[in-house]
């Protein structure tokens, strides 16, 4: 139904809502009379919106739009990262002791005096199995798994177990395809932030391990270990 006034409105039948273009109505229209006439033809589900199709085949694909603008993470839906940025908001009400060298924030001061221990190269709990040293405790018990064969982090779809959660976390993203580290600069996108870093260095020409013998730099550790064997 069409109404007449200051401007044009279509007024849906079952319910009186007002529309301002013919298309909005009949998109409504959809949720009365339960029409879904967009079919995915990966898995045959249906839906009422083309746009709600388009979302819905992305988990399909793989693809990943809506990227965050604080850490690069990307995202299928726009609701995710709009999820996913609260969460910035709410850390930083949440993790008042910011880092002088990198920004990175903690909520306590202790967390925050452990993180700088890197920066410092401060590293005061030695493993008594290799000599190894960590900045915290923690990183010193997690290690001494590796000495004890203890893997107590398993995968649910191939029974390939590890030590520290963060690498099942990174194992099961070759199940799932998912990439969520992606560049800012390209779009590339990868499983582990460490690889996203390390890509990084591409764009920005940092080459942050020297030779000692002659100076030259290099971008990766394992170009700098090959170079040295030359010395």
């Amino acid at each position: 139904q069409q109404s007449q006034g200051r401007g044009k409105s279509y007024i849906c039948s079952d319910c009186g809502k007002n529309f301002v273009c013919h298309s909005w109505l009949v998109r409504h229209q959809t949720s009365h009379t339960g029409e879904r006439p967009y079919k995915c033809s990966k898995c045959d589900k249906t839906y009422r919106r083309k746009d709600y199709l388009l979302n819905h085949q992305r988990r399909h694909t793989g693809e990943r739009l809506f990227q965050c603008s604080l850490c690069s993470k990307r995202f299928v839906l726009k609701r995710s990262l709009l999820k996913h940025q609260e969460g910035h908001v709410q850390e930083t009400h949440e993790r008042p002791h910011g880092c002088a060298e990198c920004g990175k924030s903690f909520s306590g001061k202790k967390s925050l005096r452990i993180h700088q221990r890197s920066h410092a190269a401060e590293r005061p709990y030695p493993c008594a199995e290799c000599g190894k040293s960590f900045n915290c405790h923690s990183g010193l018990v997690r290690h001494q798994m590796i000495h004890r064969g203890e893997r107590p982090y398993k995968c649910s779809e191939c029974g390939k177990c590890y030590s520290r959660k963060e690498h099942l976390q990174n194992h099961q993203r070759l199940h799932t395809g998912e990439r969520p580290f992606a560049c800012a600069q390209c779009g590339k996108s990868f499983i582990r932030k460490q690889n996203l870093l390390k890509h990084q260095r591409i764009h920005t020409g940092e080459r942050p391990y020297q030779c000692p013998a002659c100076g030259r730099s290099f971008r990766y550790k394992e170009s700098l270990k090959d170079h040295q064997r030359v010395h």
